[in-house]
């Protein structure tokens, strides 16, 4: 599927591996998110696909505008006006909860309209493709189509066929560009500032969608990123030393790689776990489970060897035992539970800014 339209890299052809101002808080009687936002913020960006092209400036713009609209869901009433008169279709392909129900959540509280489609239960499963489906949800008059899907690129796809604005909530093994902002509001909002930060992602980096998006917006915000895993499970040339027949300048940016847990957890201010599928066993990428958490699992006594502040977090959902300890997963260092709610607030941003941010607020 071609990548198209201003978020989209010339000449790039998407792949699994890659398809491809300050806020100040509103008043507290103010109904509209609008107030809370600098007169200086522009947003000129249609769609949000990935994070693989976004500068520091335009994630900091997202993340400032998500401050916003915290202060919107911490009212008595979190309802405004804001987006009163548009349509969000929510299209997911693949199964959701933490997402999907965020984004429901987000456009409701702006006062969107909220259409939720599965492909389970509509002309999806009588055959039709995805173009058609696209043109559909255009059809009824959509503004935002925020879409999950199985096959790497296909937001993409929509973006070229429709005139609305299109989200990528997850695409195969490619991005989750969403997920990435409200993790790098998380650290933000946890340890003041992203640069400087040492931030340890753990686990399937290969496969995890999650991990991609985290690589380009971290190290965009300036943090000094170290992914660690079993060899079979991280991408060639993450390193920048590995020189691949394949690899095409920008796959995914440079960063620091580890194989023993221990050395990479040394001194980190976050460490984040990823969901290990079973398939990576049956597929003969790890000998067993047990395996994997004897050597990669985060627990307490590996997180004593970061900082003593450091804290954990997860894109959910956990496997308990298996990447990350049920102690750690829901001890006072962990940030899962606020990554969840902190993932409404990013999401009210994301669609603020496609629809009202194309001129000074």
């Amino acid at each position: 599927m071609a990548r198209n339209g201003p978020n989209h890299r010339r000449g790039r052809t998407p792949t699994l591996a890659r398809p491809n101002k300050r806020s100040r808080a509103a008043p507290a009687p103010a109904p509209q998110a609008e107030e809370a936002l600098s007169p200086r913020a522009v947003w000129r960006r249609r769609h949000l696909l990935d994070l693989d092209d976004f500068s520091a400036a335009e994630i900091e713009l997202v993340l400032e505008t998500a401050d916003a609209m915290k202060e919107v869901l911490a009212r008595e009433v979190p309802r405004v006006p804001t987006l009163r008169g548009t349509t969000i279709v929510t299209l997911f392909y693949e199964e959701s909860t933490r997402t999907r129900a965020s984004f429901e959540l987000a456009g409701k509280v702006l006062g969107a309209d909220v259409i939720n489609i599965s492909s389970s239960g509509s002309s999806v499963q009588k055959g039709e493709s995805l173009v058609d489906t696209v043109r559909t949800i255009q059809a009824i008059g959509a503004d935002v189509l925020v879409i999950r899907h199985s096959a790497s690129g296909a937001p993409y796809l929509a973006a070229r066929e429709a005139d609305f604005r299109v989200v990528n909530a997850g695409d195969g093994w490619h991005a989750h560009p969403t997920q990435a902002l409200l993790d790098a509001y998380t650290i933000r909002s946890r340890l003041g500032d992203v640069r400087g930060r040492k931030v340890v992602i753990v686990g399937d980096i290969t496969h995890s969608r999650v991990a991609r998006s985290n690589l380009w917006g971290l190290t965009a915000l300036g943090a000094e990123v170290v992914v660690c895993g079993p060899p079979t499970l991280l991408p060639a040339g993450l390193d920048g030393l590995c020189a691949r027949d394949d690899a095409v300048e920008g796959d995914l940016p440079p960063v620091r790689v580890e194989h023993d847990l221990d050395q990479a957890i040394e001194g980190a201010d976050v460490v984040m776990a990823l969901r290990l599928q079973k398939e990576r066993q049956q597929a003969g990428l790890l000998p067993s489970l047990r395996e994997y958490s004897r050597l990669y699992q985060v627990n307490s006594e590996r997180l004593a060897r970061a900082r003593p502040d450091a804290f954990v977090m997860h894109p959910g959902p956990i496997n308990e035992g298996v990447e990350i300890s049920a102690e750690l997963a829901h001890g006072a260092r962990s940030l899962i539970e606020e990554q969840v709610t902190n993932g409404v607030a990013v999401r009210m941003a994301v669609l603020y800014l496609l629809l009202r941010g194309e001129k000074p607020v």
